[in-house]
C-alpha cells in the first residue's frame, strides 16, 4: 500500500455551501490558483449542475488551473473534479465543465443509508444498486477518472455498502469516497468501516483509492479522517479552515500537519507546501467573510501565542517545551517586521515575497501607497498589518461603490451623526448624512441612502489585528439580500435572501466598518447584476 495520501480539497464546492460563504467566479478562480500552488492533488471546483454560473466557474478553473502554463508542459497540475448527482443531466454538466483540464474527474454520488433511501430518495436498495451501476458506467464513458460516493455512508449498513461499492468498481470507478455526511461516527467506528470496506468489497484491488470525507457535527472530523487513513484510506477530502455546511468539514491544515508532525506514528506523506497554509487560510477567510477563531488549530491567531508565565518561561528555555511544530512550517513568522515610514519599495517587496505574496510592479505601487499611508499613522508595521493591508487591497471584489470620505461625530452629549461620501459606478461622488444609534449605525445608514440596495445586517465582528494603541483594526460583516418588492415569482425569490460577507481593515475602526459593509454590498450588487446567484433548489440533496 502506498505511503502517499492524496489531498482532495473541496473548499470551492462543499466549503462554499457554508451559509454566507458564497464566492464570485473571480474569487473562486483566485482560490483555485492558490490551492494549486499549495500542492493539493485534486480540486473539487464546484457543482456544475447548480447553476450556469457554477458551471462556468468550474470550466474556467479547469482551463486555467487544470493545465500547465505555456512553455512548461511538464509542470504539475491538480486534478479538477466536478460533483454530479447520479443522473445523466448532472453528469453531462460536470463533464462539460471539467473536460478542459489535463486531468479531469467526475465525482458522482447516491445515498445508501436506510434514512436517506426511505425519506429522501424514496428508492429501494435494489434500485440504488442499479442506479449506481448505470450512472458510474455512464460517467466512465465520458471520463477515465470517476469517483463514487455513497452519501451518508457513516449511517449505512456495511454489508450493503460492500455490494454498492463493488458495483461501482465493476462499472469503472477508481476512487471510492466514504463520507460521514452528518458527522455521526466516532473514530473507532469509522476505522472499522474503512477497514471492512477495504477487506470485503468485491473487486477491491491496488488500483482503487479509498477516500474519506468527514463532517464536524460532533467535533470529530479530523479524528475520524485520521482514523480512516490509518485503516488504509489514501485520499482525504478536506477544506481550508474546515469550512462547510453546519459545523463544517475536516480541516485541510489539521490533517496535513497531523501527518507531518506525527510522521513517526503515521509514516505517510502529502504533497502540501505547508508554509503556505497561513496565507491561504487568510485568503479564504477574507473571501468568505468567515472569521478564523483565535484558538483554531494550526492557523488561528493564538495557535503560536503564549501568555501564561510558566509557558513563557519554558519557551524562553527551549521552543519545543510548548510548541510541537515550528511556526515557520505553516507560514507564521514569529518576529515582528520593523518597517516604518522611512522604508522603501525594495524592503516592502522583499518582506511580502517572504510572506508568500508575489506582486508585479503595478500591484506593488498600490500596496506601497497603502503601506505609506498606514506608516504615517503607525510607528511600526508588523507582518499582521501587511497581511491585512494586502487582503484589503487585493482580495476584494471589483469596486461598484468606493469609500471616498467619512466624517463622524459621536459621544454622550449629542446624536451620533455620519457624513458619508462614496464614488459610484459611474464615477459620480455621492454624499449623504445620517443619524444613528452609534457611529457605525449612522455610517451604515448613510451608505444605505446612497447605495439603496435592500439588505439586512446579520453579523458584525471587530477585532484588533496587532497590539498597541495604534493597532490596525479588522471588521467582518455578513449581510442578507432582500427582495425589492413583494410581487416575485418563486424563481426570483430563490435569488434573494442570500448571505454575503465583507471585510475591511484600517487604523480607524469606523472606516474599517464602512469598508467592510461596502465590500459586502459590492458583492451583493455584482451577484444580482451579473447573474452570479446560484439556484438553491437542489442543494439540499448534495453530498455533505
Amino acid at each position: 500500500m502506498t505511503n502517499y495520501v492524496k489531498i482532495f480539497d473541496t473548499t470551492l464546492r462543499d466549503g462554499e455551501q457554508s451559509p454566507g460563504a458564497t464566492m464570485t467566479s473571480a474569487e473562486k478562480l483566485e482560490v483555485a490558483h492558490n490551492l494549486a500552488r499549495l500542492g493539493v492533488d485534486i480540486i473539487e471546483a464546484g457543482f456544475p449542475a447548480a447553476s450556469p454560473d457554477d458551471l462556468e466557474a468550474v470550466r474556467r478553473i479547469a482551463a486555467e488551473v487544470g493545465n500547465p502554463p505555456e512553455g512548461n508542459p511538464e509542470a504539475r497540475v491538480p486534478v479538477i473534479a466536478g460533483l454530479a448527482r447520479a443522473n445523466k443531466s448532472d453528469i453531462d454538466k460536470a463533464w462539460e465543465a471539467v473536460q478542459g483540464a489535463k486531468h479531469p474527474r467526475i465525482h458522482t454520488f447516491l445515498a445508501t443509508s436506510p434514512i436517506h433511501m426511505k425519506h429522501k430518495l424514496k428508492m429501494d436498495p435494489e434500485d440504488v444498486i442499479q442506479r449506481v451501476s448505470e450512472m458510474v458506467t455512464y460517467a466512465k464513458s465520458l471520463c477515465a477518472d470517476v469517483e463514487f460516493s455513497p452519501e451518508d455512508a457513516g449511517r449505512s449498513e456495511p454489508e450493503f455498502l460492500y455490494v454498492v461499492l463493488g458495483e461501482a468498481i465493476k462499472a469503472g470507478a477508481t476512487t471510492l469516497n466514504i463520507p460521514d455526511t452528518v458527522g455521526y461516527t466516532t473514530p473507532d467506528e469509522f476505522y472499522n468501516l474503512i477497514d471492512g470496506i477495504i477487506k470485503n468489497t468485491p473487486g477491491m484491488h491496488e488500483g482503487i483509492t479509498v477516500s474519506v470525507h468527514c463532517h464536524d457535527d460532533l467535533g470529530l472530523a479530523t479524528a475520524n479522517t485520521l482514523a480512516g487513513i490509518r485503516a488504509g484510506a489514501r485520499q482525504a477530502e478536506v477544506t481550508i479552515n474546515g469550512i462547510g455546511e453546519r459545523a463544517g468539514n475536516t480541516s485541510l491544515e489539521e490533517v496535513v500537519m497531523a501527518l507531518k508532525t506525527r510522521h513517526p506514528v503515521f509514516g505517510l506523506e502529502t504533497g502540501i507546501e505547508t508554509p503556505q497554509l497561513s496565507r491561504i487560510s487568510k485568503l479564504v477567510s477574507n473571501y468568505t467573510g468567515i472569521l478564523v477563531q483565535p484558538n483554531k488549530a494550526i492557523v488561528g491567531s493564538n495557535a503560536f501565542a503564549h501568555e501564561a508565565g510558566i509557558h513563557q518561561d519554558g519557551m524562553l528555555k527551549h521552543q519545543t517545551t510548548y510548541e510541537i511544530m515550528r511556526p515557520e512550517d505553516v507560514g507564521v513568522n514569529q518576529t515582528n517586521l520593523v518597517l516604518g515610514k522611512h522604508s522603501g519599495r525594495a524592503a516592502l517587496r522583499n518582506r511580502l515575497a517572504a510572506m508568500g505574496h508575489s506582486l508585479d510592479d503595478v500591484e506593488l505601487d498600490k500596496a506601497f501607497a497603502r503601506f505609506k499611508d498606514l506608516a504615517d499613522r503607525k510607528k511600526v508595521i508588523t507582518d499582521m498589518d501587511l497581511e491585512a493591508l494586502i487582503a484589503d487591497e487585493f482580495y476584494q471584489p471589483r469596486d461598484v461603490y468606493q469609500l471616498n470620505g467619512l466624517q463622524v461625530t459621536s459621544g454622550t452629549m449629542g446624536m451620533p451623526t455620519a457624513t458619508v461620501r462614496l464614488r459610484g459606478p459611474d464615477g459620480v461622488i455621492h454624499t449623504r448624512a445620517a443619524i444613528g444609534t452609534g457611529p457605525v449605525d449612522a455610517t451604515y445608514k448613510g451608505i444605505d441612502q446612497i447605495v439603496n440596495v435592500p439588505c439586512t445586517l446579520l453579523e458584525f465582528n471587530i477585532h484588533a489585528i496587532t497590539e498597541g494603541i495604534d493597532a490596525l483594526g479588522e471588521v467582518t460583516v455578513r449581510i442578507q439580500s432582500e427582495a425589492g418588492s413583494t410581487t416575485m415569482d418563486a424563481q426570483s425569490e430563490v435569488q434573494y435572501n442570500r448571505v454575503y460577507g465583507g471585510h475591511g481593515a484600517d487604523t480607524d475602526i469606523i472606516v474599517a466598518s464602512a469598508k467592510a459593509y461596502i465590500n459586502a454590498l459590492n458583492k451583493l450588487i455584482i451577484a444580482q447584476t451579473e447573474g452570479n446567484e446560484k439556484t438553491q433548489n437542489d442543494f439540499g440533496v448534495m453530498l455533505g
